[in-house]
C-alpha cells in the first residue's frame, strides 16, 4: 500500500519496480510493529546478531564483506550534464553514458529478494530548510539503519506536497557486494542517487553524504542556501543566552569530541554548557531576520567506533548504549558485548573478531592484529545523547554566531585566529589543509588540501562552491557570522603537542563568543585577528600552558607564512585551475592582501 499520492514519487517506483524485478516490494511506514518484524528477519538470516539486551538493549551487530568497509572514492561519481560542472574534485561521466552502464547492473538484481522502499526527510518535519528523499533498497540493514539516522517514514511526507517534483531519487542494491563494479553515483541535476554492489553504511544509506552533502550542496547553490560538512554546537553562558557555532574539520581533527565538548571545571563550575544540535553535516540558510539559520539534517550519529572511550568522548560512548546498531566491531562472547581498539586495554579473550574468527582477543592484538576494523561503526539515535540540544528539533533551526575552520598542522597556524571578513574567512575555508599522520599510508607531515573539510563531498565546480560562499557572505551583509580558524595540533621541537585539546578546547570557543559579541579586544596580524595571550583563560592548566608556550600557540611567523602562500597560489593554479576549476578573484585578492601585509 504506498504512503503518497505523489504522482512524481509513484512513476519513479513504478519505473524501479519494472527494472530491479524484486519479488516482493514493502512500503517502510516507520511503525515500531515494522521495524520489529525487519529485525526478527534479519536476525534469523544472520543478517544482524543480537548484542546483550541487559548492558546493550535494543542494540544490534552487522559485519560487512572485507572487501566493502569505507567509503570508496574513486567509485565515487558526480555526473553533472556537462564536465565543467563537476570540476576537478570530483570524478566525472556524462550522465547518458554512466546510466547506459549502471541500467543492466540493476536489470532484475532484486529478483528473489524484497525492495524496500523508504521515505525519509533530512532535517525536522515540517522545517523550511528540510527535505525529502525516497530511497529504494534490498538491504534489511540499510532500512534500520536509516531509522536510526533520518525522520523515516510516513511522516517524512509530510515534507513533501502531493505535486512536488522535489525529492532526492535513491535506489540501492548491494547485488553481488562486487568491488569491480561498485559505483556510488549522484546525478546533481536529476535529484538521483544510484548505488550498487555495496553493503556499508556510507555507500549505502543514502540519505548521508550522498545525499545531506553531495546532492545538498548543489541544491544549496541552485536555491541560494549552504549544506555544509560542519558540527553544529550551542555554548550556554552563566546568563542563559546561548551562542551556536558551526565548524569543519578534515577526518581525524577531532570533529565529534568537539561536537560533543564536556566543559573543564572551571567553565562548569561557573555555570557553562554545551549542548549537540549536530556532529557532522549543517543545512543553513538565512531566515526572515536576515540571520542565518542551521538545522541538521540527521537524525542519528554514524560515528567511527576506534578511539571512542569515556575519556576521549563520553558522550559519544553514551549514544551507543541502547537501540545502537555497530558494524565491523568486535564481539566479546562471554556476554555478547562490543569491543574495539581503545575503548580499553581490555580486550576480550573469547572474542569474535570484525571478519568473525573466534581468537583470544589478548593474543590476537598483541601479535599486532585488530580485533574491530579501523572503520567499524556505530549507528546510535541522537536522542541518546547526553547533551542533545533542545533546539535540536526546531523546524527554523538555530542561529550562527560563528563558523569555524581547523587543521591538523604541526607549526605554521596558531591556535585560533579571526578572519578579517567574511570574503577573507571564506579563502580561510579554501586553504583548509591537514598534514598526514602515520594513520595514513605514505609519508608524515605531507600537506594535504581538504577546502572547508568538504572535498570529498562537494556535487559541483569547487570553484564555484567558493564563489557560492562568496555571494552568501554578499546576501547575509551585516548578519554574516564571524569565521575563525582553529589549530588544536600545535608541536613543540620534540614533536609533543602542546595545547591540552579535548574540554580544554572551550577556553577556545569562550574568546570566539566574546569577539562575536564585542566584548574583547584582539591584536591584527597579518593573517587576521589573533587574542591577546591574557584573554585566553587558562585557570586549571597554568602548568602545562605557561607564557612560553602560549606564546608558541599564538605565534605568526612571517616566513612560515610567506611559504604558506606560496603553497596556496600553486594550488589555486596547479589543483584547481589547470584541471578544469575556477578561483574567484576574491580569493586571489586575499593571497595579495595578506601577502602585502607580511610584507
Amino acid at each position: 500500500m504506498a504512503l503518497t499520492k505523489n504522482p512524481n514519487v509513484l512513476k519513479w517506483i513504478e519505473e524501479m519496480t519494472a527494472l530491479t524485478k524484486p519479488d516482493k516490494v514493502v512500503w517502510i511506514d516507520g511503525s515500531k510493529a515494522q521495524l520489529d518484524e525487519l529485525t526478527n528477519e534479519a536476525l534469523s538470516t544472520g543478517e544482524m546478531q543480537k548484542l546483550n539486551e541487559d548492558k546493550f538493549p535494543g542494540c544490534l551487530y552487522h559485519r560487512t564483506k572485507p572487501n566493502d568497509v569505507a567509503r570508496v572514492e574513486d567509485r565515487t561519481f558526480i555526473c553533472s550534464r556537462n564536465k565543467e560542472n563537476a570540476g576537478p574534485t570530483n570524478n566525472w561521466m556524462d550522465p547518458k553514458e554512466m546510466y547506459a552502464k549502471l541500467t543492466p547492473m540493476y536489470d532484475g538484481v532484486m529478483k528473489g529478494r524484497t525492495m524496500y522502499i523508504i521515505p525519509y526527510s533530512m532535517g525536522p518535519i515540517g522545517s523550511p530548510i528540510a527535505k525529502v528523499g525516497v530511497e529504494i533498497t534490498d538491504s534489511i540493514y540499510v532500512v534500520l539503519n536509516m531509522n536510526i539516522m533520518t525522520r523515516m517514514g510516513e511522516q517524512a511526507f509530510k515534507n513533501l506536497p502531493d505535486d512536488s517534483n522535489d525529492f532526492v531519487r535513491g535506489l540501492h542494491s548491494k547485488a553481488d557486494v562486487d568491488p569491480e563494479n561498485r559505483y556510488i553515483v549522484q546525478f546533481p541535476e536529476d535529484n538521483t542517487i544510484w548505488s550498487i554492489n555495496s553493503a556499508y553504511g556510507g555507500n549505502v544509506l543514502l540519505g548521508k553524504k550522498c545525499f545531506a552533502l553531495r546532492i545538498a550542496s548543489y541544491q544549496g547553490w541552485k536555491e541560494g542556501w549552504m549544506a555544509e560538512h560542519m558540527l553544529i554546537l550551542g555554548v550556554k553562558k552563566p546568563d542563559g543566552d546561548i551562542k551556536y557555532i558551526t565548524a569543519a574539520f578534515p577526518s581525524a581533527c577531532g570533529k565529534t569530541n568537539l561536537a560533543m565538548l564536556i566543559p573543564p571545571a572551571v567553565y562548569k563550575d561557573a555555570g557553562y554548557e554545551v549542548f549537540t544540535v549536530g556532529d557532522d553535516i549543517a543545512w543553513m540558510k538565512q531566515g526572515p531576520d536576515g540571520k542565518l539559520y542551521a538545522i541538521n539534517p540527521e537524525n542519528g550519529f554514524f560515528g567511527v567506533a576506534p578511539g571512542t572511550n569515556e575519556k576521549s568522548n563520553f558522550n559519544a560512548l553514551e549514544c551507543t548504549k541502547k537501540n545502537a546498531i555497530f558494524t565491523n566491531v568486535a564481539i566479546n562472547l562471554e556476554d555478547r558485548t562490543v569491543w574495539w581498539e581503545g575503548l580499553d586495554k581490555n580486550p576480550p579473550e573469547n572474542a569474535e573478531e570484525w571478519k568473525g574468527a573466534k581468537v583470544n582477543g589478548k593474543e590476537f592484538t598483541a601479535g599486532g592484529e585488530k580485533l574491530a576494523h579501523p572503520n567499524s561503526r556505530f549507528t546510535a539515535p541522537a536522542v541518546n545523547c547526553p547533551c542533545l540540544s533542545s533546539e535540536f528539533n526546531n523546524p527554523q533551526g538555530v542561529p550562527v554566531s560563528a563558523i569555524i575552520f581547523g587543521g591538523r598542522r604541526a607549526s605554521t597556524t596558531p591556535l585560533v585566529y579571526q578572519s578579517f571578513d567574511w570574503n577573507h574567512g571564506t579563502y580561510v575555508g579554501s586553504a583548509v589543509s591537514s598534514e598526514t599522520t602515520a594513520a595514513a599510508t605514505g609519508a608524515v607531515g605531507v600537506l594535504r588540501h581538504d577546502p572547508m573539510a568538504m572535498k570529498p563531498f562537494i556535487g559541483y565546480n569547487v570553484g564555484d562552491y567558493w564563489q557560492h560562499w562568496i555571494d552568501m557572505g554578499k546576501k547575509l551583509g551585516e548578519n554574516a557570522p564571524k569565521i575563525f580558524n582553529v589549530n588544536w595540533f600545535k608541536q613543540d621541537e620534540e614533536g609533543h603537542f602542546i595545547w591540552p585539546g579535548f574540554g580544554d578546547n572551550m577556553r577556545v570557543l569562550d574568546w570566539i563568543i566574546k569577539r562575536c559579541e564585542g566584548t574583547v579586544d584582539a591584536v591584527e596580524t597579518p593573517i587576521g585577528y589573533l587574542p591577546k595571550a591574557e584573554d585566553i583563560n587558562i585557570k586549571g592548566i597554568e602548568d602545562e600552558v605557561t607564557p612560553e608556550i602560549m606564546t608558541k600557540l599564538l605565534a605568526v611567523d612571517k616566513d612560515l607564512w610567506t611559504k604558506e602562500i606560496a603553497e596556496m597560489r600553486r594550488y589555486y593554479a596547479e589543483d584547481i585551475e589547470a584541471k578544469g576549476g575556477k578561483v574567484p578573484a576574491e580569493l586571489k585578492a586575499q593571497l595579495d592582501m595578506i601577502e602585502k601585509k607580511l610584507g
